[in-house]
């Protein structure tokens, strides 16, 4: 039996966290896995993600250092102090593949490896690089921390934009491992539904990168147009900007994050995801799986979600791209025939078997397993 542990940010809402316990739910008998978390997270959607590891039977490991929005300063924290517990863990298990996702779990591993060198004599490191943009705020370390995957030949891409810009920033072209996504079979009903409307979802972290600044002014300039309804789930450090921009508007309603947030997609008309940019962006495609269209920003880790030919689409968040979209567009698409699109482009590209199996292959012939 191989074990493997996936190292990730924290027990909460995110596509890297989804993407590690979507590996570990395969039911391959060579494998063990176990999920271990960085940063302590403490939220409803946390009791729902340690129900959902113990419902499948998968090991974890909750973390020490809580979840404080303050600047990274306690995840960075978290993540240099890891290797003083974690080593038990180690230990105890000894893993033969240590699978790390996102920047602080980067870190974390990296800090490990570095306080325990000779732990890798015996273990692989397999690093998912899960977005276009690094380091943002820690580029000396950032480097610092690429060489040690690189020399390791740790890396791993979810996208060809991925990979693109990897090579242009870091001069390594990694493998592609594209995202693979289980179709929901269980749906449920969204009890914000705006009867009448054409109801747009929004959902993600309210942070820089998800574009929050353009979905205020997206609804801002649409609140008198009596044809939308916004529905936008999520929390983050841009949750003051979001409330005091569109809080007291008619046209929309805020709400914290969801647990199995892809059984409701399907209620939604469509999809909003006005992002900066991304490395693969999951949530457009589960809703494409869903038959629900997405209008996206043509961004590096959104356009490869959705085939090249896509009409919902702005190029720059350009804000006039949008109104045209909403005023033009939209009022005339056929949505079920978009939604149809988008759902035979996702079916062929974004497998989940495919995605556990190609991870696997890698774990398994590892020098180490």
């Amino acid at each position: 039996m191989k074990r493997v542990f996936h190292i990730i940010s924290h027990f909460d809402v995110g596509g890297a966290e989804r993407v590690a316990l979507n590996i570990a739910k395969s039911r391959n008998p060579e494998i063990e896995y176990h999920i271990v978390e960085v940063v302590r997270a403490n939220t409803p959607f946390t009791a729902s993600f340690v129900s959902e590891l113990q419902n499948m039977g998968i090991a974890y490991h909750r973390a020490y250092i809580p979840q404080i929005s303050f600047h990274y300063v306690f995840e960075r924290l978290a993540a240099l102090t890891f290797p003083l517990w974690f080593i038990f863990i180690f230990k105890k298990y000894h893993p033969q593949v240590i699978h790390c996702h996102t920047d602080i779990p980067d870190l974390a591993t990296y800090c490990f490896f570095r306080l325990f060198p000779r732990l890798l004599r015996g273990c692989t490191i397999v690093r998912t690089i899960h977005n276009t943009v690094l380091w943002v705020g820690m580029k000396r370390l950032g480097k610092r921390i690429e060489d040690f995957m690189q020399a390791h030949r740790a890396n791993v891409a979810i996208s060809s934009s991925v990979q693109q810009s990897y090579q242009q920033m870091y001069g390594e072209q990694p493998p592609i491992i594209y995202n693979g996504i289980e179709p929901v079979v269980e749906q449920k009903t969204y009890d914000g539904l705006r009867p009448g409307k054409v109801n747009i979802f929004f959902a993600g972290r309210f942070e820089e990168q998800k574009g929050i600044r353009h979905l205020i002014e997206i609804i801002q300039r649409l609140k008198n147009d009596s044809r939308y309804f916004f529905h936008v789930v999520g929390d983050g450090r841009l949750k003051g900007n979001l409330i005091r921009g569109i809080g007291h508007l008619d046209n929309v309603e805020v709400r914290p994050p969801v647990f199995g947030l892809s059984a409701f997609l399907h209620c939604f008309d469509y999809l909003l995801m006005p992002s900066e940019h991304e490395g693969l962006a999951l949530l457009p495609i589960e809703a494409s799986f869903a038959g629900v269209p997405t209008i996206i920003n043509n961004c590096l880790g959104l356009k490869d979600t959705l085939p090249d030919d896509w009409p919902l689409k702005v190029e720059e968040n350009d804000m006039k791209g949008y109104m045209h979209l909403f005023n033009e567009v939209i009022p005339h698409a056929n949505r079920e025939e978009l939604g149809r699109k988008a759902q035979d482009f996702v079916t062929v590209h974004f497998s989940l078997e495919g995605m556990q199996q190609a991870y696997e292959r890698l774990y398994l012939f590892s020098p180490h397993c």
